[in-house]
């Protein structure tokens, strides 16, 4: 019997991605009949050996995950991507294909919408009782899912410190949302925007998105998971609805499997994208608890009210933004005396901790490597979008994208 797996020790990766129409390119809401005919059951789950396919909220997403953390990621952008083809293959019959990014660039939530219908489909349709799920931040997105494993309770407080710290910083590295209703609103990150304020009718579940200082299991119910226990009690007295499940910050303690899931990656172009930026987060979160930099009373000692404000406009501007938020870059290695922007410290973390890890390969290198000389996948499509770009142009560049997924090569 293997283990259990030590802080850093094990690393799973959770990928969304979205059934379009293969003409349209209008989201076509079939996961479930795709789902049955892969499993052969009515469970919504399918095991492809190393990575499983599963539902989500609604039936135009699906889920593609590792079936179990691993101690590398070696291999595993490989394993996504057969997995990408063996799906396209199956939604071909339907005339449906899969579209990348973390956002449908013209999907209208109102109106096309529609939930997950059968096993746990009382949970969705609760969740949409109580928060409209016929909105953008629960219909219309598409993350990435990086879990890091953790042992014990101070284990668990060197990771929480450290992810917490990095967390403002991922948008500049893995935007890929930059339109909304068909067109630019002027943020890179628009998953983000729309995921930090749906739940209104309950604003303890995502908090600050950024998770509150605490670090230890007892700390974190008291100041988290207990309040939420509470009012999901209070405002859906069935029972459906659990407070473990509720809880939505940009980085979630999921202690019945020591783990610390990190839900702010936007979905890439091709799984070998979303792969490495997964493993630079891990690289530089993995410096973080080595306190390479900067040691762990330091890292927590960092107050939610800037790292949020980072978050904010890393949100908006992706690598532009301004490490301003006093000693933050320096925690995260940076030694000269200026001000970095976000592209600038990310340019130094992928250098000092990225390139240097035994585990990294050329290939894992090669798409950071785009990302940081062109620009987030949000900024390439901007860029060949231009300023006022047609309904037209929106759909071909959306296809180009839909190709890249499916051939696994990156947008340039």
């Amino acid at each position: 019997m293997d283990q259990p797996l030590k802080l850093l020790e094990g690393i799973g990766l959770e990928l969304e991605l979205m059934i379009v129409d293969a003409q349209t390119l209008d989201v076509f809401p079939i996961a479930d009949r795709v789902l049955f005919e892969a499993s052969g059951n009515q469970s919504g789950d399918h095991d492809a050996g190393r990575i499983g396919w599963s539902n989500e909220l609604v039936l135009h997403l699906v889920e593609l995950k590792m079936n179990a953390p691993e101690r590398s990621l070696a291999g595993i952008a490989a394993a996504f991507q057969e997995n990408v083809r063996a799906l396209e293959a199956l939604l071909e019959k339907h005339g449906a294909r899969l579209m990348p990014t973390g956002m449908h660039p013209w999907m209208d939530p109102r109106r096309e919408t529609v939930l997950w219908p059968h096993e746990y489909g009382e949970v969705y349709r609760t969740y949409d009782r109580l928060f409209d799920c016929r909105r953008h931040g629960w219909a219309n997105l598409q993350s990435v899912h990086v879990n890091l494993s953790f042992g014990d309770d101070q284990e668990f407080g060197r990771l929480h410190a450290a992810v917490r710290l990095i967390l403002p910083l991922v948008p500049a590295l893995a935007a890929s949302s930059p339109l909304q209703d068909g067109r630019a609103t002027g943020l890179l990150d628009n998953r983000l925007e729309a995921y930090r304020t749906n739940a209104e009718r309950m604003p303890l579940m995502s908090g600050a998105i950024v998770p509150e200082a605490v670090f230890d299991r007892a700390s974190y119910r008291r100041a988290i998971l207990d309040p939420l226990e509470a009012e999901v009690a209070r405002l859906e007295p069935s029972g459906v609805l659990q407070g473990d499940w509720m809880n939505a910050r940009g980085a979630i303690a999921r202690f019945d499997r020591d783990a610390l899931e990190i839900r702010l990656l936007d979905t890439q172009e091709t799984p070998l994208a979303d792969v490495a930026v997964a493993w630079a987060v891990y690289c530089v979160v993995r410096d973080l608890c080595r306190e390479r930099w900067s040691s762990e009373r330091h890292q927590r000692a960092f107050e939610l009210e800037p790292l949020c404000a980072l978050l904010a406009r890393t949100t908006a501007e992706g690598p532009h933004a301004r490490i301003d938020a006093p000693g933050y870059a320096r925690a995260l290695g940076w030694r000269r005396n200026d001000v970095p922007t976000a592209g600038e410290l990310w340019d130094s973390l992928v250098e000092d901790c990225v390139t240097v890890h035994p585990q990294t390969t050329p290939e894992l290198l090669a798409p950071l490597q785009c990302i940081l000389r062109k620009g987030t996948l949000s900024q390439r499509i901007l860029r060949a979008l231009g300023a006022t770009p047609a309904r037209a142009q929106v759909h071909e560049l959306y296809r180009e994208l839909c190709d890249c997924l499916r051939s696994g090569r990156l947008f340039q």
